[in-house]
C-alpha cells in the first residue's frame, strides 16, 4: 500500500518569500533568540513571528520560549519531506529524458551526441 504523499505546498510557500530564506540561512548556523533573528534583517520583532510562524506551520523551523526569551532553530524534518519530494521527481524526470533519449537515438541513429 502507498503511503500518501504529504502536502509540500506549505513547504513551497514558506521558501518563496526571500525574508524567510534569510532567516533559515541563519537558523542553519544554531539557534538564535527572535530579537536576534529581527536585527541584520532590519523588521521588527512582530514581523520576523509572522514569518517563523509560516516556518513553523511548514515543520521548517521550531520556537521555544523559555522565560521571557523566545528562541528558535530549524527543523531538519520539514527539509527531509521537501528532499524527498526532489527525489521522487528527479527521478520521474530522469527515466523520461532517457526514454526520450532512446527515441532520439532509434530515430536518428548516425547522429552522436
Amino acid at each position: 500500500m502507498k503511503r500518501p504523499k504529504p502536502n509540500i505546498d506549505p513547504i513551497f510557500h514558506a521558501l518563496g518569500d526571500p525574508t524567510r530564506r534569510a532567516i533559515l540561512d541563519r537558523l542553519s548556523r544554531g539557534p538564535v533568540s527572535v530579537s536576534r533573528l529581527a536585527e541584520p534583517l532590519g523588521i521588527t520583532v512582530t514581523a520576523v513571528a509572522q514569518h517563523l510562524h509560516i516556518l513553523e506551520d511548514a515543520g521548517l523551523a521550531l520556537t521555544e520560549k523559555s522565560g521571557r526569551v523566545r528562541s528558535c532553530r530549524i527543523e531538519p524534518a520539514g527539509f527531509a519531506v521537501l528532499e524527498q519530494w526532489i527525489r521522487e521527481h528527479r527521478t520521474i524526470w530522469e527515466r523520461r529524458l532517457d526514454r526520450l533519449d532512446d527515441v532520439l537515438a532509434k530515430r536518428w541513429p548516425d547522429k552522436s551526441r
